[in-house]
């Protein structure tokens, strides 16, 4: 279960020898708030979350405490959060070297920027990076998909006024949700992190 695919690690010596699928994500376009109404998940009824996200919470229990900034609604993109954005997820994608796990749920290990690691890794690192910046938590969601494979796959969703937005190891780009090529399962609350809530639209 979420394992980096082999194309996980030619991506990553492509951007760290400054190939061409890095080149210019820093100059990616920020989205308009007009692409709102297609960017915007639906979340559907309450359910678990995944019980390595539960065992995360217990070897990291300030990534996953209540914070204040839960109540409203998503954030305002506005070019300084913009930066941020393409700033951790540059910096993340380039410092964890991918690598899979071929254990299943008895190598699930999800840790906060560690020198190797699978997409887990580095979803919940590009979180605590953000949070560490002033990002309120309400607009920083795990999100579980599948991908083309069948693999289950971690990415972490942002919650803008402009969309919501992907950031993702597979990739490079920063994405509204509704324009990568995977099946959605379940994405953390934004009024309680301890919940989780199954996706309308392209979900299961």
């Amino acid at each position: 279960m979420y394992r980096a695919s082999g194309s996980v690690l030619v991506l990553a010596v492509v951007m760290m020898t400054g190939g061409t699928p890095w080149a210019g994500a820093g100059r990616l376009a920020m989205p308009m708030a007009s692409q709102a109404a297609l960017g915007r998940i639906e979340l559907g009824r309450p359910t678990l979350p995944p019980l390595t996200y539960t065992m995360f919470c217990l070897r990291y229990e300030a990534e996953c405490r209540s914070r204040r900034g839960f109540r409203g609604g998503a954030v305002r993109l506005t070019e300084e959060r913009w930066a941020d954005l393409l700033e951790v997820n540059r910096a993340v994608n380039l410092a964890i070297m991918p690598v899979p796990n071929d254990l299943g749920l008895a190598g699930e290990a999800w840790s906060v920027n560690p020198d190797r690691g699978d997409c887990n890794d580095y979803a919940v690192s590009k979180r605590h990076e953000l949070l560490r910046r002033g990002w309120p938590a309400r607009a920083l969601l795990l999100s579980e998909v599948i991908v083309s494979s069948g693999e289950h796959h971690l990415v972490l969703l942002v919650r803008t006024r402009s969309g919501d937005l992907v950031l993702d190891n597979l990739a490079p780009e920063i994405k509204l949700w509704s324009r990568v090529p995977y099946r959605w399962l379940r994405v953390q609350m934004p009024s309680s992190h301890q919940l989780w809530a199954t996706i309308e639209g392209k979900g299961a």
